[in-house]
């Protein structure tokens, strides 16, 4: 199956063949379709009024998997349409405190487990290779929910490197403070859904400008997934009104000490340096 194609456009090339009971599936499906997303196939059987054997044949009828595949490109057809106020209607809806911190944590378990299997080891040394060994600027952008992101980032290559820029919301147009990227610079872009229009207009404005792109996002069809020279996966998959920034957290820090680790000698007389002023300075208490 075409990985870009979605239920929906499966149903209407399909629907004149279903029997019966497909049909009064793909018909809930079509008018409810956020709220499936997050229903168990009993669930749905229940509440379009088949059994549960059916919903399981009715996503084999469209080609899935299984009720489990279906059900996750459904999730990735909607996670950039829904609202924060749909997603805490249709999440943990009257569940026990304990079980939502423990769909929370399992969840950013699994994401975890996704992104390991989705990296790819040749491109993430090429991504450190190339931050390491930048002639330019680095350039580091992730707007609004991948705003904590980048600053981590930042702070931390800022400790190892002097060539770093963030680039944030302040005073000035985001746009003014990567005017001047030129072909030697790296600009290394952070977006999750939704997907901040900001962000890939930044990254195309330095793809334009012949800029080496670096994407961390969820997928290499995600807007600058697609604008990217090398992409990084992070799987970020939603649980409720909030997406999880766990396993993108994870890859950070991984990028952060591989990048230590090919700049020992630098990291080690900076952090000396550093260790002599918090001192002076009192930042940190005993």
């Amino acid at each position: 199956m075409n990985k870009m194609e979605d239920v929906f456009t499966l149903i209407r090339d399909r629907y004149d063949d279903f029997s019966k009971g497909h049909k009064k599936i793909a018909d809930f499906i079509i008018k409810n379709y956020d709220k499936c997303a997050f229903m168990t196939a009993s669930k749905m059987g229940e509440e379009a009024d088949v059994s549960e054997s059916t919903v399981v044949r009715f996503a084999y009828a469209l080609g899935y998997d299984g009720y489990p595949q279906l059900q996750k490109n459904l999730q990735e057809v909607i996670k950039n349409q829904l609202t924060i106020i749909q997603r805490a209607k249709m999440s943990f809806d009257n569940i026990d405190e304990y079980k939502i911190f423990e769909s929370v944590l399992k969840n950013d378990t699994h994401n975890i487990k996704q992104t390991l299997a989705r990296i790819e080891s040749d491109t993430f040394r090429k991504i450190i290779n190339d931050i390491v060994n930048c002639k330019g600027k680095i350039y580091i952008v992730g707007l609004r929910t991948s705003t904590s992101l980048s600053e981590y980032l930042a702070y931390y290559l800022e400790l190892m490197m002097d060539n770093i820029k963030l680039i944030k919301y302040t005073y000035t147009d985001v746009f003014e403070q990567i005017v001047d990227v030129k072909k030697e610079d790296l600009v290394i872009g952070i977006s999750f859904p939704r997907y901040t229009s900001r962000t890939y207009d930044i990254l195309k404005y330095a793809k334009d400008k012949d800029a080496n792109i670096i994407a961390i996002t969820d997928s290499k069809h995600s807007p600058i997934g697609e604008l990217s020279d090398n992409t990084i996966i992070a799987v970020n998959n939603m649980t409720s009104i909030v997406d999880s920034l766990v396993a993108p957290l994870s890859v950070i820090n991984a990028i952060i000490v591989a990048v230590g680790s090919k700049k020992k000698e630098e990291v080690k007389n900076k952090f000396e340096q550093f260790k002599y002023i918090w001192k002076m300075q009192g930042i940190f208490r005993e």
